[in-house]
């Protein structure tokens, strides 16, 4: 297969309204939405105040259901395989407790996992006497698949973990551990929050059994919209957590069936606009190809971490073999908070990693950081603008 061409910065720009506003360094919390999102969410909300909202849906009903094949063309897998969620962490919630867990059960995950994620296993555990253990990492800092083969047995149920952590720049070797989970006939939950829209997911490929995101960052869609993926061929083992009219059929007076697709794992209420919102930005990502913004994303990565290094005080805090578009930092001598706020003054937009958390405790000794994330459409000299801003001190 060729390589992707590069992207057409200029129209990516162009599509992006925002850009003409600030310096837009936090595409890792929310990107700035392309032209064509905007106007499917505020189009549709002004059709619900003209007409009603079931009116509006009902209008739309059509390019709903496309919602799915946009999906499914966005990362692989069938659009019976998807289902539409209010963001990444209801849907990784819906996949997670869905798992039958038993006394005894294992549950591995990363060292530099997501707080919630880890808060969902631990529930979990105390409610089902599962086991929460963590794989090490490896020298450089993403999950040592060779320590995640060695700690397989039979009472392992479930690999889960996020591929992007949400502090730093760092991808976990998604294919690598799929390939471990599919080996074992392991199911494995794969957070891709952090990764799409940013980085070419194929689901075949990196073998998961179950894929949860959002549509704010990366993948610029719409605030309060996710997607859940789930294979095909494990649906019959997951029950969700809870059902409703549209997750479910009420048979007989004590009886009820799921929905055969990952459909059972919605509710009948949804943001109407968001869901048409995200469609689009998923057609725009494939419009766009992920594939040809992946590149350019790491290559502006790696220069603001290069030109950070060269300020004095600065300390770059990512890790691992490869790298991503987030990249944290810290200053001797200013607050990650304080810094990140006086970046805004000058419309330049950061955000902030809070400190470590209990898995990686001992990996990440530094507290907060300030977390710059490039996306394709920034530009060279707004990364300039950053890093003159960092160093001009307070």
């Amino acid at each position: 297969m060729s390589p992707a061409a590069a992207p057409d910065v200029e129209r990516l720009r162009a599509d992006t309204p925002g850009c003409a506003e600030r310096v837009h360094l936090n595409n890792a919390g929310a990107a700035l939405p392309p032209a064509v999102v905007h106007a499917t969410v505020t189009a549709h909300l002004e059709r619900e105040c003209r007409v009603g909202g079931y009116e509006a849906a009902a209008e739309a009903a059509e390019r709903l259901d496309r919602f799915y094949p946009s999906i499914a063309d966005l990362i692989g897998g069938g659009p019976d395989e998807i289902a539409y969620v209010e963001n990444a962490t209801r849907a990784f919630d819906m996949a997670f407790y869905a798992v039958p867990f038993r006394e005894g059960d294992r549950i591995l995950t990363a060292e530099a996992e997501y707080p919630s994620n880890a808060l969902a296993y631990l529930q979990v555990a105390r409610r089902t006497g599962a086991v929460v253990e963590v794989v090490p990492s490896d020298r450089a800092g993403g999950l040592d698949v060779a320590a995640l083969e060695r700690m397989i047995d039979d009472r392992v149920k479930l690999i889960a973990l996020n591929h992007v952590p949400t502090h730093g720049g760092l991808v976990n070797p998604a294919a690598e551990i799929g390939a471990v989970a599919r080996r074992h006939g392991i199911l494995y939950l794969l957070d891709a929050c952090q990764s799409v829209g940013q980085i070419p997911l194929d689901v075949e490929a990196i073998g998961c059994d179950m894929l949860a995101a959002t549509g704010r960052k990366y993948l610029r869609g719409p605030r309060g919209t996710g997607f859940l993926w789930v294979r095909r061929a494990r649906l019959a083992e997951l029950e969700p957590p809870f059902v409703d009219q549209h997750a479910a059929t009420w048979v007989t007076a004590d009886d009820f069936a799921l929905r055969e697709d990952a459909r059972r794992f919605e509710n009948w209420e949804f943001y109407v606009a968001g869901k048409l919102g995200l469609a689009a930005a998923a057609d725009y990502a494939c419009a766009v190809d992920v594939a040809a913004m992946w590149p350019r994303i790491r290559d502006l990565a790696a220069r603001l971490r290069r030109e950070l290094t060269a300020v004095a005080g600065v300390v770059v805090r990512d890790q691992g073999p490869e790298l991503c578009g987030i990249v944290s930092f810290t200053k001797a001598d200013e607050d990650a908070a304080d810094l990140s706020a006086r970046l805004r003054t000058r419309s330049i937009n950061t955000s902030v990693a809070d400190g470590p958390a209990h898995f990686d405790r001992h990996r990440r000794t530094y507290g907060a950081a300030v977390r710059a994330s490039v996306h394709a459409y920034n530009t060279e000299d707004e990364l300039a603008q950053l890093v003159g801003a960092v160093a001009d001190g307070r």
